[in-house]
């Protein structure tokens, strides 16, 4: 399996403030990808510099071997890239759109992405600004899966939709997954949503990148642990300790171990992805933690 995303030290800065920074990532091929983390952690940034709307104001990123600010004539037929704000041209039809996409897009499937939409209910004779949210943000997913390309980078598009749409969206992208080798990056807060699509978790808080594993040993390796006060020195000799807080009374702590917890005045409970999450959102929090690592994906 070979990396279709490699970035060492990526940076970018606006003036004296970082967006992203110190970021070292390979994705592999045929990944499909959770990107979360808070407002202003860096996520568009970093999607951005992939899709070669930006360039870097440190280190340096490939996407299909190429470098998409400076190479994009070569890199852009293989990525597909939908903002959070779905910029369609709100005057043309959904048919107008697919027409468009087919004379810009020479690996264009035209006969697929008519099927899908049709299937859901999209009207295609009628203007985009007179479709709902939902139908908006399936005529840009259809677009963007349309050009078949390897990488597709998804920026909050659950953002604005309702359970059923958003339901029905990501019933699309799964079925795409199934049928297509194609790598998915999905950036969303919905963090429950991006387990039933993705088998890949990227934590990025604070413009650093804070885990980058995949879900499955995400959930086996984080517990939440509870025990008595005045403990936490012990517990960290056995487990990396990811966030913590203490009382007269007791300790209640979130760990990353590869291992199981054995001491039994510690009590051990699995914990949910979005439970893992906000964890190291909070650990993120902290000025005494050191940010940013290596990810490979």
């Amino acid at each position: 399996m070979t990396e279709i995303v490699m970035a060492e030290g990526l940076g970018k800065r606006y003036g004296g403030q970082w967006a992203l920074r110190d970021c070292t990532l390979q994705v592999r091929s045929q990944r499909a990808v959770a990107l979360v983390g808070p407002n202003g952690a860096g996520k568009t940034t970093l999607l951005q510099l992939l899709a070669g709307l930006l360039r870097p104001s440190e280190g340096w990123v490939r996407v299909a071997g190429g470098a998409p600010f400076q190479e994009a004539g070569r890199v852009l037929p293989h990525v597909a890239f939908v903002a959070q704000e779905q910029p369609l041209y709100r005057d043309f039809t959904g048919a107008e759109l697919l027409t468009l996409g087919a004379h810009m897009n020479p690996r264009w499937d035209d006969r697929l992405v008519r099927e899908r939409l049709r299937s859901l209910g999209v009207p295609l004779d009628r203007p985009v600004a007179r479709l709902s949210g939902g139908q908006r943000s399936q005529v840009a997913l259809a677009l963007s899966l349309a050009k078949q390309a390897e990488l597709v980078l998804l920026d909050e598009p659950l953002a604005s939709l309702d359970p059923l749409a958003r339901q029905e969206f990501l019933q699309t992208l799964m079925e795409t997954l199934s049928e297509a080798p194609m790598t998915l990056v999905l950036s969303s807060h919905i963090v429950g949503e991006l387990e039933r699509v993705c088998d890949w978790l990227i934590i990025l808080t604070a413009a650093y990148v804070q885990l980058s594993v995949s879900i499955e040993e995400a959930l086996a390796t984080h517990q939440r642990v509870v025990g008595p006060a005045s403990r936490l020195d012990t517990l960290a000799s056995f487990a990396e300790v990811i966030v913590a807080t203490e009382t007269p009374r007791q300790t209640t702590a979130v760990v990353r171990t590869s291992g199981s917890i054995f001491d039994p005045a510690w009590e051990v409970h699995p914990m949910t992805l979005e439970e893992i999450v906000l964890a190291y959102l909070t650990q993120a929090r902290s000025p005494s933690r050191r940010q940013g690592w290596d990810a490979a994906v």
